[in-house]
């Protein structure tokens, strides 16, 4: 089921700097796509623009077919989750309360828990297999405990598209690969998710789909596998044949 779609959208910061043009694209449950890119290309221009956070310069973007320049800010939570890059303002905060934010979309800002946020918030930190940290405050987590619990707060919001803004990033080779795997779960689950990501070695084991974007050219799509094995992936992002081999 398509869940999100672009139609001709250009992205950027007005006329005059146009990132990327003629973008049609699809996000549907169950898929876990990487976007990948040089620094700077446009990717997180892009993850805020499909999010609502930034207007597009041409073309639109559709969640559950509708122009999401139309969706309210808070029916949009009900539908995509978002992790941008950064830590939490305060790290005073326990693990359970950060989760719980999620349920915001549903509790009001006065943060009034019904049975059922509850059961969502216990249910989002099992999935990320946190249960250990629940009581602990953010500023006690290491760099990839944390990570795990800004993904259990985004699930907690029950959105059928989770998009994630370089989730891997500063975390050890451990932490980057159980992230990773614990993406791939969530979408089997049927979810849509969406990463922007540079580890595109480790990324190819899990993603079903690779996003490329590149200065001044269309994106490339394809199966990473497929991508690395033609050697087209390499020749896009300039980088040796023998790195992904």
């Amino acid at each position: 089921m398509a869940l999100l779609e672009t139609k001709n959208l250009s992205i950027g910061y007005g006329a005059d700097k146009v990132l990327m043009e003629s973008i049609n694209l699809v996000i549907e449950s169950g898929n876990l796509i990487g976007l990948v890119g040089q620094n700077g290309v446009g990717k997180s221009t892009f993850i805020r623009t499909i999010c609502g956070l930034q207007p597009e310069i041409n073309g639109q973007v559709f969640l559950n077919k509708r122009p999401i320049k139309n969706i309210h800010g808070k029916d949009i939570a009900k539908n995509i989750s978002v992790v941008l890059t950064g830590r939490p303002e305060s790290l005073n905060l326990s693990v359970l309360e950060l989760v719980a934010l999620g349920r915001h979309p549903y509790s009001g800002w006065l943060g009034n828990l019904k049975k059922m946020d509850k059961e969502k918030i216990e249910e989002a930190i099992s999935t990320m297999e946190i249960n250990y940290l629940a009581k602990k405050r953010l500023f006690e987590l290491s760099d990839g405990q944390l990570q795990k619990v800004m993904i259990a707060r985004a699930l907690a919001q029950e959105t059928d598209l989770i998009i994630l803004d370089e989730p891997t990033s500063h975390l050890d080779l451990k932490n980057k690969i159980d992230v990773l795997h614990l993406l791939k779960k969530i979408a089997k689950s049927g979810k849509g998710v969406l990463i922007s990501t540079h580890e595109i070695q480790l990324s190819a084991q899990v993603c079903d789909l690779f996003w490329c974007m590149d200065f001044g050219q269309n994106m490339l799509i394809g199966e990473p596998k497929k991508l690395i094995d033609s050697g087209e992936l390499q020749k896009y992002l300039h980088i040796p044949k023998a790195t992904l081999g």
